[in-house]
């Protein structure tokens, strides 16, 4: 019995997938499940929380720093997730090219995704420093400006400065893998289309775009689902402040629930990210149904 079922390929892929099954269902579902159960009790840390309901869900609804912190997770997302998007584009398209020393770019390019988030974000905190910015100090040498600038001290300043960190170190991700999509375009496309008489734009528009929006859906699903749950950045750079005016959901679920001890405000605050992250998911899967349309497929 142990030789056919060996044998039978469909029992022999669920023996090989049992182990990551496991793997995903003790450190991911348990996870997941508890998070569930936490966000409708009250739990504190050192006791078992009792069945709320909806009060977490209907107190955050009415909480005016959690309302802030949907702002901030959805300015943060959208502003950064388009102009990742944007300059990732133009840099794959750029590192297309046949340029000398290409593979040594390619490489450099990869630097700011690789080098850990924390050790970034300490980088970043020097560079708007209130007292030791090299920005400020440039800006003060060319005469722009009299004063140093406080770039986290001010609300949107802050706003604006994380989200430019966020940029500087997902550009790498985007750029590689779209560039990875556009060495699966074949150049008999674009040859064809020279002869035509097609111009570069057209070529970009009728050709590489089209061919390319699988990736790019796949591609800005990811961006979109590492920048709406980003807290290292913002957790190392600004701890949310100033006056929470840099509080993702991400941080403001950890404040409430380990510093704060509301294990259950806490959980239910990221519980609340899951229908936006179901969202990003939705994008990415049509995405995918367009390009089974464009090899030949049904949909």
């Amino acid at each position: 019995m142990l030789s056919r079922l060996l044998n039978n390929r469909n029992w022999l892929g669920l023996m090989f997938m049992l182990p990551t099954a496991i793997l995903l269902l003790v450190f991911l579902t348990y996870p997941l499940g508890l998070g569930v159960w936490l966000g409708f009790t009250d739990a504190k840390i050192g006791r078992e929380g009792a069945w709320v309901g909806l009060e977490n869900y209907i107190y955050l609804s009415g909480d005016s720093v959690a309302r802030l912190a949907l702002f901030n997770t959805i300015f943060y997302t959208a502003v950064a997730s388009i102009f990742k998007f944007a300059l990732g584009l133009w840099l794959a398209l750029l590192l297309n090219k046949n340029l000398p020393f290409k593979s040594f770019f390619r490489s450099v390019v990869l630097l700011p995704w690789i080098v850990p988030t924390a050790l970034s974000a300490l980088a970043f905190w020097w560079i708007y420093d209130a007292q030791f910015s090299i920005i400020s100090w440039v800006l003060v040498k060319w005469g722009v400006i009299d004063t140093y600038i406080d770039f986290l001290g001010d609300p949107w300043l802050a706003r604006f400065s994380t989200v430019f960190a966020n940029i500087w170190r997902g550009i790498p991700f985007v750029a590689i893998t779209l560039l990875a999509g556009l060495q699966t375009i074949s150049p008999a496309l674009y040859e064809a289309a020279s002869i035509d008489g097609v111009t570069p734009w057209q070529q970009f528009r009728y050709v590489t775009l089209p061919l390319l929006t699988p990736i790019i859906a796949v591609v800005m699903t990811f961006s979109v689902l590492f920048t709406f749950t980003d807290f290292q950045l913002i957790y190392v750079l600004t701890r949310g402040g100033p006056l929470n005016a840099t509080h993702l959901m991400t941080t403001l679920s950890f404040q409430r629930a380990i510093p704060g001890g509301s294990l259950g405000e806490g959980a239910a605050l990221a519980i609340m990210m899951v229908p936006f992250l179901l969202a990003a998911i939705m994008f990415s899967y049509f995405g995918l149904q367009r390009r089974a349309w464009q090899q030949g497929g049904d949909k």
